[in-house]
């Protein structure tokens, strides 16, 4: 099977307000996807659609082979979905924990404790495993919320913002987690507004906003969409940069008249640079300094969304608007 998540046209409405406005969705076996989007977007009300904990209003949805809708039984035992806050038992030591869900699954004891140590010793939690899990960092029980969802051995994973509240260190480890997981064969979904996490980890990201899937890709061919590379100009005074940002128009990728910078596409190459500042800035007397970066996936998404991404989707219902709908071959 190539593709381990296929969704078309999937719809979802509360009350009066439509999240979804007819997503497609498709993601390879094997691979790390990220859904991006900013808050409110609809990236968990998809998730909870694909994971059977929501019902789509319309459209069609698999998972692992199996419909989400009429096989959601076949589904539920072939993945796992970790949310934004850890399912643990706190009173509970890991080891207890993991072994408990591997008694849901229907595990006897031997086969319980013995997958259970092998879990811990893959998260790096082997030094812990005898602790209550009220004594963990936040990083460590994050690794053992994602590795209770993985005792049954599940061919799909949903991470669902797995690194809100982490701090740079844990966050990293996690990345560490999701690329063991990618490596071992498991199906990887995540959403997240962390942009430099769906860089390091994702084959494929699909940017979801107010309902729609409006850019895909891989990483690098969404940052070339906007440009390789980007010009940041700061400017002398107000007057400069209102000048500055008219003139500019659309091809301006960001603008902060508090902080007087603007950015614009470029190739990087030394003789675009000094065109650009030639022609934004003649009399040499509107920009006062200048640097140039690699395009990153935060002036993707600023670019496509028309804002910055900002911490926290609680799935709720999006604003009404968008554009029309765009398939996303992730």
């Amino acid at each position: 099977m190539d593709e381990a998540i296929e969704a078309v046209g999937v719809v979802k409405s509360y009350g009066a307000v439509q999240v979804l406005k007819g997503v497609d969705l498709s993601v390879r076996s094997g691979s790390v996807a990220a859904l991006l989007g900013p808050n409110g977007a609809g990236k968990t009300t998809m998730v909870r659609i694909l994971a059977t904990l929501t019902t789509a209003d319309a459209g069609e949805a698999a998972v692992a082979g199996c419909d989400v809708r009429r096989e959601r039984s076949e589904v539920r035992r072939r993945i796992s979905l970790t949310g934004q806050y850890a399912a643990l038992d706190e009173l509970q030591t890991g080891m207890e924990n993991l072994r408990m869900m591997a008694g849901l699954t229907g595990m006897n004891g031997r086969k319980a404790k013995a997958r259970s140590a092998e879990l811990l010793g893959q998260f790096d939690l082997e030094h812990a495993a005898d602790r209550r899990v009220k004594t963990y960092s936040g990083g460590m029980r994050r690794r053992l919320d994602i590795a209770a969802g993985l005792v049954g051995s599940p061919s799909v994973i949903f991470l669902d913002e797995p690194t809100t509240g982490l701090d740079v260190r844990s966050r990293h480890t996690m990345w560490s987690v999701v690329s063991q997981l990618a490596r071992s064969g498991v199906t990887v979904l995540l959403t997240t507004q962390y942009l430099e996490e769906a860089d390091h980890l994702a084959d494929r990201v699909a940017v979801l906003d107010q309902g729609r899937i409006v850019a895909e890709g891989t990483p690098a061919q969404l940052k070339q969409r906007v440009g390789g590379h980007r010009l940041d100009l700061t400017t002398t005074d107000h007057a400069a940069f209102s000048r500055l940002r008219a003139e500019l128009g659309a091809r301006a990728m960001a603008a902060d008249a508090r902080e007087l910078t603007l950015s614009v596409a470029t190739d990087g190459t030394a003789a675009e640079v000094r065109s650009l500042l030639d022609e934004l800035d003649p009399a040499h007397d509107a920009i006062d300094r200048f640097s140039t970066h690699g395009t990153s996936l935060d002036d993707v998404f600023i670019a496509l969304t028309g804002r910055a991404a900002v911490a926290g989707d609680g799935g709720g219902p999006a604003s009404p608007g968008g554009s029309e709908r765009e398939a996303a071959h992730v």
